[in-house]
């Protein structure tokens, strides 16, 4: 019986949520005038870069195009900020390397563009462990939509029953739980208490040092 791990990006292999949100916070406000805080931006912090600029100012505030431009705007910033902190978070390679001698199969459902996709798999080197990765741009809906891990799980033949996603967001939780998958937090950006009433869970832990691969799917 195959099974699999499938892992969010941000937050979840890489501690980088800070990075972005400080992205974010500043593009709303310094270029947007939005007039939020932090945890407000933070609440915001979900989904394609696009259902963000959306969610806060409207579908008709602006184009596809400017969309798309003010997008790669804020990943440069987050890419510049970050590259020099850019590491696997705690455990994660030892993980890893577990996982492909357990025969374990491994992919990525996240809701990062390709453009971060590639600069963190790429500058890590980690890319061969993954035989499946899902993107914003391979799918419609995002999360808590559960699409993102089901392409996951097809791609990677295994039932999603079988699959347990790795996340760090509450709505990242809600995918899985809605893709009829277990989850493992990372309490790297969100605490235990803000995913109260999630059942699908199995741990919470700050990083990958104390994980074992294989006691996961007991």
């Amino acid at each position: 019986m195959k099974k699999a791990f499938i892992f969010d990006m941000n937050g979840t292999m890489i501690d980088d949520m800070a990075y972005h949100l400080e992205g974010w916070f500043n593009i709303l406000n310094d270029d947007l005038g939005a007039g939020m805080t932090r945890e407000a931006v933070k609440r915001e912090m979900y989904g394609k870069n696009q259902e963000l600029l959306i969610r806060i100012f409207g579908k008709n505030r602006f184009t596809e195009a400017e969309m798309d431009a003010l997008s790669m705007e804020k990943e440069r910033k987050y890419q510049q900020a970050y590259l020099p902190h850019l590491r696997l978070i705690p455990g994660l390679d030892t993980f890893l390397e577990a996982a492909e001698k357990e025969g374990i199969l491994m992919g990525i459902g996240t809701a990062a563009i390709p453009f971060n996709v590639d600069f963190a798999l790429d500058n890590l080197q980690i890319r061969h462990y993954f035989k499946s990765i899902i993107t914003a741009n391979d799918v419609a809906t995002s999360k808590p939509n559960p699409e993102v891990f089901l392409k996951a799980a097809e791609e990677l033949g295994v039932d999603p029953a079988n699959c347990i996603v790795f996340e760090d967001a509450p709505k990242g939780v809600e995918a899985a739980a809605n893709a009829g998958m277990k989850a493992v937090v990372l309490t790297t950006m969100h605490t235990a208490e803000e995913f109260i009433g999630f059942d699908n869970i199995l741990t919470f832990v700050p990083d990958y040092t104390t994980l074992s691969t294989s006691g996961l799917f007991r």
